[in-house]
């Protein structure tokens, strides 16, 4: 259940993402929005055939991306007065390649928050998990401002 994220305390880990599939439709549009066409992300018969995979695999920085539809449905946000911006992201590493038709979901720990001019900044020290596997695809500190 999503909770309110002024409520959140500092330790406190989110309750996990729904699993989202990450299949080749959404590689390609990444590839398309970003000019990253890699044969190991597009050519599917040539990775059947040369990629270590044995499958086209996603892009990290789509995993990395999908963030925000994740978060927006782990916390609680009246959209009528709280207003969320995307703030970076600290020490990203890529540990584990998605394959396609992967299911991913995130999971975050909030390390600390701190008042800004603008409002709120939230860090959530975030793995994002791969359904069926025990390494995560990435593990990084996301920043979410609430503006004030």
């Amino acid at each position: 259940m999503a909770k309110d994220l002024l409520q959140v305390a500092v330790g406190e880990q989110l309750e996990p993402s729904a699993w989202l599939k990450v299949d080749q439709a959404r590689i390609n549009l990444f590839a398309d929005a970003t000019g990253d066409h890699q044969w190991i992300h597009v050519d599917v018969e040539r990775c059947k055939k040369e990629s270590p995979f044995k499958t086209t695999i996603a892009h990290g920085y789509l995993s990395v991306t999908l963030m925000p539809e994740a978060f927006y449905n782990m916390v609680a946000l009246d959209p009528s007065t709280q207003t969320v911006l995307n703030y970076g992201v600290d020490k990203i590493r890529f540990l584990e390649p998605v394959r396609v038709n992967d299911e991913i979901r995130f999971v975050s720990t909030l390390a600390r928050k701190e008042s800004k001019e603008m409002g709120t900044l939230f860090c959530f020290d975030t793995q994002i998990e791969i359904n069926g596997r025990t390494k995560p695809a990435v593990v990084g500190s996301f920043l979410m401002m609430l503006l004030a």
